[in-house]
């Protein structure tokens, strides 16, 4: 990652235009030209130092509810466990962890009683108890990069 791609990733941070070309908006703020910055964003996301680009929206002001939920699936069956909790369209992402509950992973959905029905789900599939850790409160982390 260069000077720049950290600029592009720095500014994003701070919002997207909502306007009829956007791209445009934000490569003529960093110098760039438009087709430049959509190439290294395809880059960034291609090599993997992005793994998504685009909008994080607030599930619960939209009536929907999110919760952090793990198990502890067994080693010889992590990657079985894994492929049933991935299956369903609720969870947003999983993570392996060095922990004894070694996978937690995120549930959204488009009401807050949904939750509790796919952690049943999960559950009854894997034949393993889901430890729900719903959110109390909300921190803002900001991640800027030296330029």
């Amino acid at each position: 990652m260069d000077e720049i791609d950290r600029r592009i990733i720095n500014s994003l941070q701070e919002g997207f235009p909502i306007c009829d070309a956007p791209y445009q908006q934000v490569a003529i703020q960093l110098g760039l030209t438009e087709q430049a910055l959509i190439d290294r964003l395809q880059v960034l996301l291609a090599d993997g130092t992005l793994t998504r680009f685009g909008p994080l929206y607030h599930a619960e002001l939209m009536g929907g509810a999110l919760t952090l939920a793990a198990v502890k699936a067994p080693p010889e069956r992590f990657v079985e466990v894994t492929g049933i909790i991935n299956a369903f369209p609720e969870v947003a992402h999983n993570y392996a962890r060095n922990h004894a509950l070694n996978m937690w992973f995120v549930i959204a959905t488009e009401t807050p009683g949904q939750i509790r029905q796919t952690i049943t789900a999960i559950e009854k599939q894997t034949g393993l108890p889901v430890i729900n850790m719903p959110k109390i409160n909300e921190y803002f982390v900001g991640l800027k990069l030296e330029a």
